[in-house]
This record gives structure tokens, C-alpha cells and sequence, in this order.
């Protein structure tokens, strides 16, 4: 009887103490997304001709700190292009670009 109280007590003990694997799962699908670094794109795509702070204005480009665009005027400009301006859309994916037109906001 004591053997068993002793098994008893130590697969008790075993059981409460296992590591037992617990598995969220998150349902966020911003957490699954990689972050866009809207700055980083823009200093290999757009520092060239806008500048680094966005006031250079080389090749023709707009003063980007006193643009009057909002953030989806920005998305469709680097999307489309104008003037001698490239358009985006075949080179960066859409959140690239969002990201991008983000961060010229911030150029003010």
C-alpha cells in the first residue's frame, strides 16, 4: 500500500509540474505583418531628387514640407508618378508605398 501512495504522489507530482505546451494563436493580422520602414524607402527611392528633407527639389520635384497632399493624394502620386516623377506601383507593394507616403508627412 505505502509503493502505492508513493507512485501515487509522484506521478501526481510529475503531472502538475510537466511542461505542458500552450499554443495562442493571435489573430492580429497587423503582429503577422512585417513593418514597412517608410524612411528607409524613401532614402533609396526618393532622397535623390526630393532630398533628404524633402526640400531639394532636383529634376523638377515638389518641396515635399509644403505640400498640401493628404496621405491618400501621397499614395496615389508615388503609386502613378507625374511629370518626370516614376510611378512606384510595378517596383513597391502597396504597404511600401502607404509607408512611404507616411513618412513624407512627417518632412514638414
Amino acid at each position: 500500500m505505502k509503493k502505492y501512495v508513493i507512485f501515487s504522489v509522484t506521478a501526481l507530482v510529475l503531472f502538475a509540474c510537466g511542461a505542458k505546451e500552450v499554443k495562442t494563436e493571435n489573430t492580429s493580422t497587423e503582429a503577422s505583418k512585417p513593418v514597412v520602414d517608410g524612411a528607409k524607402i524613401y532614402k533609396q527611392n526618393c532622397e535623390l531628387c526630393h532630398g533628404l528633407d524633402g526640400k531639394l527639389g532636383a529634376n523638377g520635384s515638389k518641396n515635399l514640407t509644403v505640400s498640401e497632399l493628404d496621405l491618400n493624394a501621397r499614395i496615389a502620386m508615388v503609386s502613378k508618378g507625374k511629370g518626370v516623377m516614376m510611378a512606384f506601383e510595378n517596383i513597391l507593394n502597396l504597404s511600401e508605398i502607404k509607408a512611404v507616403a507616411e513618412y513624407t508627412m512627417t518632412l514638414k
